[in-house]
């Protein structure tokens, strides 16, 4: 198991002390500098991983409010929903240089939930993946549209994708043993990104984890940083 969280809640000597790994969230929303990402390759550990969020040019449209949240004034059909266009591309060429300079062999595609089960939608994905030099690179889906269970099992399967989760709202579709799971606070009922997960939801998680072969486990929820502190304590006793 590798636990770590998304984004820096807390400062970086601290994530890269007690963690085992972060999920860059800025590449989204706008890409980071080649250098800024260097040097943040520097100053972790050599066994500290990164992961990253592929820019949102790629996956989402510029009507969403996650672009005026980045100030990108985009408009028109040529972006998001991995069109096959030659600006979708190049936003993926963008991520995959950030990737390298982090030497993160894992990048999550996150869809909206407008990014629904529709032919095109389905077609635009196949045309990507398989257009795209994938390095062996790891490629992580976290749909938050309307997709039936079969549908993502079919493609993830067909493209090689691992399906993200949250582990207490859903179980994966892609059967590979590997697992990716971020934890966005939201237990059934709860209060979803300001809840703090209780001891007794960190032991249900390591027991649902043990089942994999590898897994990365992100905590995404305002108490991010004390919750994978008390996660990793609890699997590193375990294993």
């Amino acid at each position: 198991m590798k636990v770590g969280v998304c984004g820096f809640p807390k400062s970086k000597s601290a994530i890269f002390t007690n963690l085992d790994l972060v999920e860059v969230q800025a590449t989204f929303y706008k890409p980071v500098r080649r250098s800024t990402a260097e040097r943040w390759r520097r100053d972790a550990p050599a066994d500290f991983e990164f992961t990253l969020k592929a820019w949102q040019l790629i996956t989402h449209e510029p009507k969403s409010p996650t672009y005026r949240k980045a100030k990108l004034e985009l408009s028109g059909d040529r972006y998001g929903l991995f069109r096959p266009t030659e600006e979708v591309f190049e936003a993926w060429t963008v991520t995959d240089g950030i990737r390298k300079a982090l030497n993160a062999r894992i990048v999550v595609f996150q869809t909206p939930a407008s990014f629904k089960e529709t032919g095109s939608n389905i077609s635009n994905m196949y045309d990507f993946f398989h257009s795209i030099d994938r390095n062996e690179i790891i490629m992580v889906w976290e749909p938050r549209g309307d997709w039936t269970r079969n549908t993502i099992m079919r493609i993830c399967e067909e493209l090689e994708l691992i399906h993200c989760v949250d582990p207490f709202a859903a179980q994966p579709e892609s059967g590979t043993g590997f697992g990716y799971f971020r934890l966005h606070g939201s237990p059934p009922g709860k209060r979803m990104y300001r809840y703090t997960y209780t001891d007794t939801d960190l032991q249900f998680l390591y027991e649902h984890c043990r089942g994999y072969s590898q897994v990365y486990v992100l905590f995404n929820n305002i108490t991010m940083f004390d919750d994978a502190l008390r996660f990793k304590r609890l699997s590193d006793a375990g294993s």
